[in-house]
């Protein structure tokens, strides 16, 4: 197992279509866990949207610590692991670009703005990790 640097652990968080485990915590103090679509923005803060409704945005507004694992499924097996605060943004102007950008990854140049429009509706969050710890490991089979 090899310890990963700045440049392999955001090369690793973009990709192909790799998904988040985002944790969050619960008002009891359990933690809730849930798959995320995500991008890195200009700062490497991973960035995704969530319905105001949603589990995690509640769980987010009322407590911000939040940690995300990103892994591979394949030998020889790779991980990433984030933990920080979230930063929400209620109303941002430029969400369609984000939806868009988010959209394209998972879905491809063709059906970005489609799905990039479907998601940016209101009561859609922004929302941007500010990282407190990074750990990434590569080769973990080797």
């Amino acid at each position: 197992m090899e310890k990963m640097n700045p440049d392999e652990i955001n090369r690793f968080l973009m990709k192909g279509t790799f998904t988040g485990k985002l944790g969050t915590i619960n008002k009891d103090g359990s933690s809730h866990i849930t798959p995320i679509w995500y991008i890195l923005d200009e700062n490497n803060y991973i960035t995704f949207t969530t319905y105001f409704k949603s589990v995690k945005a509640k769980n987010l507004i009322r407590d911000s610590r939040i940690s995300i694992c990103v892994d591979d499924q394949a030998p020889p097996f790779s991980f990433v692991l984030v933990n920080g605060s979230a930063k929400v943004f209620s109303q941002p102007e430029d969400l369609l670009i984000w939806t868009t950008k988010i959209s394209e990854r998972y879905m491809g140049k063709e059906l970005s703005l489609e799905y990039g429009k479907r998601n940016a509706i209101e009561g859609e969050l922004l929302v941007k990790v500010i990282p407190t710890k990074i750990n990434g490991q590569k080769n973990i089979s080797n």
